[in-house]
């Protein structure tokens, strides 16, 4: 790829009559923030580093300042903090003619990785594979529900009695993506516009709901077009008068909302995928054993960056399509590694215990990094659930199931100390500061359930 030319970009801009440019940077959430910024703006930013508010890193989903993080806070001032724009992260959103760039916060000497910035954490897992040999490729698969309401109506009903798109359990239903072909081929186009393919799109089990795998791409552009596949699939259905969510669990009627992330590795000495041995039972080699014994041995304790909401662990119950324990399997889809078996370029591990709602670099960074810890110590892989893994999770070490909410899910983590070599003890702590404000949100709630639990009868 031929090096980024700026001063040639903003003369293309000026040809093209472009008078502006959006720009976005992921929050620990995994929630794009961004604005508009002039061409004159955008002249000097793409040479250089500019200043973003450091809230947006201090701050949950509702801009609800945390109160015991270090790293930004009131005892900071919120002072800004500095950011460089991603050149070959450039795309044109196809219904404003406007040029978009990701972009990613960098230390305050300007040249150093940020210790807390989602992307640069993905990038630095990546930086450890490379200095091993590898090439990560990845792609995330999501699942989302798409309702007839707005951002409006939802509140209006307290999220309660939505109308969906479509009524019924119909997984796979070629009625249903027939009938409302025109939003469905709609979508894959808007997505194609903003370079982020999708592979394969089709109705889940339950009203509304959708799946689509994004095309497998180096772990790092994979991340980048699920945290924007998941904005601007919001933005293109709002835009049509009605509304996707990625929550983990709407509803407990309904299964849960995944977000799989699939794993595969490539030699940088010859290019070729190291995950395929046809003279290795299912196909799996060695490398490939030894990645999800990693990933499985340290699942639990990075599971809150795999799972990182309240609501995550309403989905992660038995019966729902989703794992409890850090069990692995061949084709297996009732297990929380799943290994894809086939030819070389196809051969791959799906980390399914991912939700929809968690941050997709953070979430691959976990993944990825935990597997790679498995070839550092050349873990050895046990034998496969075949079946029901819920059957075998129970009786699996303690080490291997997983916490039943998320503020018992953040203790493995505290612990880790695999977590603060891998992503850094600055980042760790931040992250927990950011999870342990969710929890204590979420307990100073009152819920329906406490309402007709004890309202009357107690």
């Amino acid at each position: 790829m031929p090096p980024y030319d700026p001063t040639a970009k903003i003369r293309q801009y000026q040809k093209q009559g472009i008078k502006r440019v959006k720009l976005a940077l992921t929050d620990i959430d995994g929630v794009l923030r961004g604005k508009y910024i002039s061409l004159e703006k955008f002249t000097s930013l793409i040479k250089g580093n500019a200043g973003f508010c450091s809230c947006i890193l201090g701050w949950d989903v509702a801009d609800a300042l945390y109160d015991n993080a270090q790293f930004t806070g009131w005892h900071t001032g919120f002072a800004d903090a500095l950011f460089r724009l991603i050149p070959e992260s450039e795309r044109m959103l196809p219904d404003e003619n406007v040029p978009f760039f990701l972009g990613e916060f960098v230390a305050s000497d300007g040249k150093s990785d940020h210790p807390i910035c989602p992307r640069t954490l993905l990038r630095r897992v990546l930086d450890k594979a490379d200095s091993m040999g590898y090439q990560v490729l990845s792609s995330a698969e999501y699942e989302f529900f798409v309702f007839s309401e707005s951002p409006h109506s939802v509140r209006e009903k307290g999220y309660r009695n939505l109308t969906p798109l479509s009524p019924g359990m119909f997984g796979y239903s070629t009625i249903r993506n027939s009938v409302h072909s025109d939003l469905f081929n709609a979508l894959q186009d808007y997505c194609l516009e903003l370079n982020i393919p999708i592979e394969g799109l089709h109705c889940e089990t339950g009203p509304g709901v959708w799946e689509a795998a994004i095309t497998y791409d180096d772990a790092l552009a994979s991340a980048d077009k699920a945290a924007l596949f998941k904005t601007f699939t919001k933005v293109f259905f709002q835009k049509r008068n009605a509304m996707a969510t990625f929550m983990a669990k709407w509803s407990m009627d309904f299964p849960g909302q995944s977000g799989h992330i699939h794993q595969s590795l490539v030699s940088k000495r010859n290019g070729k995928p190291v995950f395929y041995d046809a003279k290795k039972e299912h196909g799996m080699s060695h490398l490939m054993r030894q990645f999800i014994a990693g990933q499985q041995k340290y699942l639990k304790a990075f599971l809150p960056l795999i799972a990182p909401t309240v609501n995550d662990y309403t989905r992660l119950v038995k019966g729902a399509w989703a794992p409890t324990a850090a069990t692995w399997g061949v084709e297996n889809r009732t297990v929380a590694l799943r290994a894809i078996t086939g030819g070389p370029k196809s051969q791959r591990v799906e980390t399914r215990v991912a939700s929809a709602d968690g941050n997709p670099y953070l979430a691959m960074a976990a993944s990825i990094g935990a597997g790679l810890l498995g070839l550092e110590e050349e873990l050895e892989l046990g034998a496969p659930v075949v079946g029901n893994a819920y059957e075998v999770g129970d009786k699996l070490p303690q080490q291997l199931q997983f916490a039943g909410n998320l503020r018992d899910a953040l203790e493995p983590l505290k612990k880790s100390k695999e977590a603060r070599a891998l992503f850094g003890s600055e980042f760790v702590e931040h992250f927990l500061c950011s999870r342990e404000w969710e929890v204590r949100e979420y307990e100073k709630t009152v819920t329906d359930w406490q309402l007709k639990r004890y309202f009357e009868i107690i």
